[in-house]
């Protein structure tokens, strides 16, 4: 079947198709006065007659136009129309494709991946501080040009703060899969509307998939909405669990709560990948598999319950790495982990065996110039202890948690409650470490009193976690008895 090309002027000629959005088709040409590959994205034929897609493209062009001088924004040349009415832009033309395009291969490493949300983040800033709001940040916008450098493209449905909205009072524009809580609902957009989307962005170039997908796109707009960000850690355990937080703010239900910029967002997602464990990998061998190393047991308490103290990805203040094992509950067998971080530029290895008939944890730990064992001595410096009346809260939640990793929840305790009473009524994500690591800590000492309590402030700061839902599980089990 013979492919219906658009009546472009002369100029630009042999027009290829090579994508099509909802408002119309984008064209591969050669502009034949200055000698280049240009991309020509003309109004769909459907909407020619309808005047306000057509107005709406219009603004595209104008828009686009005045902010094609600001760093990483498409380029616009011309704005014209064809023989037979239809509206057309002609633009810069990325030969590399879009982000989108280089999703479907899977996740993008973070070395590749924070320079383009670093550019397009600057676009957008850009965009913002002229009173511009895109309204459809997505990879499919996001256009890779020859030196693999951002271009943010498709202004189309964006809304300059000066004119009103083409749109009617409730009407959605944009894509689901990155649509701030307020736009699904109709709401005003804003610029924070932007920065919710390229933390959308961010999630799926990290992890590979969007941080809210579902089947349909009204299950995945009502999550948008009304669901707590995923933890983007228990997807992707490599990533660093400080990011956890970054998602958090960046993803935020409320426009205000979100970060003030997108230079601020992947500000912080670089710190994050930079200050929590940068590399990661595990090799889990077959059951029966034991490795040598120096190792300590944890008991099982009275009815099979096994106590395990430890954080998997929690404690994030101070930048250092968290980890915990998960309980057997009379599992048979054992299985051996190695685990190979990068803390504060030191560089830690984690041994770990785990059997049914309790628990051996054999580690090796190169951290701040000393080797812990598992039971918790140093072979160079003093022992983490109870802190001093001079420690902020952070500081103590580091010096317990680091005490749970070496196997001392009874050291840990004091030095826990020091750090929740505190971080107390700070609803910072620290304390919902340090409460989550105190009933850790509790729990491991036979105690059950206020550890409900504490995982519940925990959950209640930063959300679901299935390390909170693994130990209140192993809670009710243990203190109904």
């Amino acid at each position: 079947m013979p492919v219906t090309r658009p009546a472009l002027p002369p100029r630009y000629a042999t027009p290829e198709p090579i994508a099509a959005g909802g408002m119309g088709e984008v064209y591969r040409a050669t502009d034949a006065t200055l000698g280049r590959t240009v991309a020509v994205k003309v109004l769909s034929g459907r909407w020619a007659g309808h005047d306000e897609f057509n107005a709406r493209f219009l603004r595209e062009a104008r828009t686009a136009a005045n902010l094609s001088g600001e760093p990483h924004v498409i380029s616009i040349y011309d704005v014209s129309e064809t023989a037979d009415g239809l509206p057309f832009i002609v633009m810069e033309y990325a030969r590399h494709g879009t982000v989108g395009d280089r999703l479907e291969r899977g996740a993008v490493p973070p070395e590749q991946g924070l320079p383009w949300l670093e550019q397009a983040g600057r676009a957008l800033d850009s965009a913002h501080g002229r009173g511009v709001v895109h309204r459809d940040v997505k990879p499919a916008n996001l256009l890779i040009a020859d030196d693999e450098t951002i271009r943010v493209s498709d202004f189309g449905i964006a809304r300059a703060a000066d004119q009103d909205t083409l749109t009617e009072v409730g009407s959605v524009l944009g894509s689901v899969g990155y649509m701030a809580p307020e736009q699904a609902r109709g709401e005003p957009t804003s610029p924070a509307s932007d920065r919710y989307a390229l933390a959308c962005v961010a999630f799926e170039l990290l992890t590979g998939r969007r941080p809210f997908e579902r089947e349909s796109q009204a299950a995945e707009a009502a999550a948008h909405a009304h669901e707590a960000p995923p933890s983007i850690h228990h997807l992707e355990p490599s990533l660093p669990a400080a990011l956890d937080a970054v998602f958090a703010r960046g993803l935020a239900k409320a426009p205000e709560q979100r970060y003030p910029t997108c230079a601020a967002f992947v500000s912080d997602l670089h710190a994050a990948l930079a200050t929590a464990p940068s590399t990661a990998s595990t090799v889990v061998a077959g059951l029966g598999v034991r490795t040598v190393h120096r190792s300590t047991p944890y008991a099982r308490r009275g009815g099979g319950v096994l106590v395990v103290a430890g954080a998997l990805g929690l404690l994030a203040a101070g930048g250092v790495a968290a980890w915990a094992l998960g309980g057997l509950d009379g599992e048979s067998g054992s299985a051996t982990a190695v685990l190979t971080q990068t803390v504060e530029g030191h560089e830690r290895t984690v041994v770990v065996t785990e059997t049914a008939e309790g628990v051996t944890v054999e580690r090796t730990v190169t951290a701040e110039g000393r080797t812990v064992t598992a039971e918790g001595r140093q072979d160079v410096g003093t022992s983490p202890s109870r802190g001093t009346a001079t420690d902020s809260g952070s500081a103590l939640n580091d010096r317990g948690f680091r005490l749970l990793q070496a196997g001392d929840p009874r050291a840990a305790l004091p030095v826990l409650e020091s750090a929740v009473a505190n971080l107390q009524g700070t609803s910072s994500i620290t304390e919902a470490y340090a409460s989550y690591n105190l009933a850790v800590a509790r729990f491991a000492n036979g105690r059950c009193d206020g550890v409900a309590h504490l995982l519940d402030r925990s959950e209640e700061i930063q959300g679901e976690r299935m390390e909170i839902d693994r130990l209140r599980k192993q809670v009710e089990k243990r203190c109904r008895e």
